[in-house]
């Protein structure tokens, strides 16, 4: 039978609901004719469709699937974008996600997307100035920006102004064994996240309560009093937000560390957080809020128990390769030495 025959079969399967005759069909569309993008295609969906969460084989092989896609067709963004999603959402491979989104753009060098895909991935990882370079290029090279990335565009940009106004040595580095962020995780470790909706019932409510009680005696009644009583809870309400969003930074940010840390630990495939850190409530709360892909991932990293070395650094791709494909050459430049594990 054709390859073409079986992806035909493979689809009528799929139709009826047979996901794994479809499954099978499809594989052997790819082992008649390992060109099949199509096939290929189906494959991914089925191993790890939208709003699933496949286990780690699954992932594993719905990322090479997505990898022969775009072997024979580089154009397929889709097909990036899936590939992306996969690395990052359900096996922590941020470093190489980096190197994945810069094979689009060299692929595509005219699509925005793998730009903010890298400023997110440097972001996570703590790597800001980096990434301020890489949201920079999305106006020095003038690239078009689809309605659907403004609002994750503008959050990048506000994260990136903020880190850019602290000290760069306050900015939690998990390969840094003496950073003082460990300590703050230590003395929270205990504790889970406090929710941003309960520190706003906590901070806003009672001043809303407040108000709405004395409304009449501040206002009087009348449709005059009404309208100043609602000014009013909208202003509160407006600080409010803002109060508790800072405020939620701030008391959450132990947390937000160690998350930085785990998502270190499925990049690089070491272990730098500590046995103590490991068993506390923090982190079961923060590792239980992964997909299952992850979490099977990053117990095969703690159970090998490799120690980050002493000379260990981020290898960041080229972010200018894609250059070459526009017609830009630049003579290559040296690497500089982005981080290194400090030893107690």
């Amino acid at each position: 039978m054709s390859a073409e025959n079986h992806y035909l079969d493979a689809i009528e399967s799929e139709e009826n609901g047979d996901l794994e005759e479809s499954l099978e069909h499809a594989r052997l569309a790819v082992k008649a004719d390992p060109e099949h993008s199509n096939a290929w295609w189906m494959i991914v969906g089925l191993l790890a469709p939208d709003g699933k969460y496949p286990d780690i084989e699954q992932a594993s092989k719905a990322l090479v699937a997505c990898t022969k896609v775009v072997e024979i067709d580089p154009s397929r963004v889709d097909a990036w974008v899936k590939g992306g999603r996969i690395m990052v959402d359900h096996l922590g491979l941020y470093e190489d996600a980096l190197h994945w989104w810069q094979r689009c753009r060299e692929a595509a060098p005219l699509e925005s997307v793998p730009i903010v895909e890298q400023t997110t991935i440097l972001s996570d990882l703590g790597m800001y100035a980096e990434a301020r370079d890489r949201l920079g290029t999305l106006f020095e090279e003038d690239l078009d920006i689809a309605n659907s990335q403004l609002a994750r565009i503008s959050h990048l940009h506000r994260t990136l102004e903020m880190s850019a106004q602290q000290d760069p040595k306050v900015h939690f580095k998990p390969w840094q064994k003496k950073h003082g962020g460990w300590t703050a995780i230590k003395m929270r470790s205990h504790k889970a996240p406090v929710s941003e909706n309960m520190l706003f019932m906590m901070t806003t409510i009672p001043f809303l309560m407040m108000e709405v009680f004395l409304s009449r005696s501040l206002f009087g009644d009348g449709w005059g009093g009404f309208c100043l009583t609602s000014l009013l809870i909208l202003v509160t309400v407006i600080v409010g937000m803002s109060f508790t969003r800072k405020l939620y930074q701030r008391v959450n940010r132990p947390g937000f560390n160690l998350l930085r840390a785990i998502q270190f630990e499925a990049s690089s495939g070491k272990v730098v957080i500590p046995e103590d850190i490991r068993n506390s409530k923090l982190y079961m709360f923060l590792f239980s809020r992964h997909p299952p892909a992850f979490q099977q991932r990053l117990n095969k990293i703690i159970e090998s128990d490799n120690k980050l070395p002493r000379n260990w650094k981020m290898n960041l791709p080229d972010f200018e390769s894609h250059l070459d494909e526009i017609g830009y050459i630049e003579e290559d430049e040296p690497e500089e030495e982005l981080s290194s594990y400090e030893e107690e």
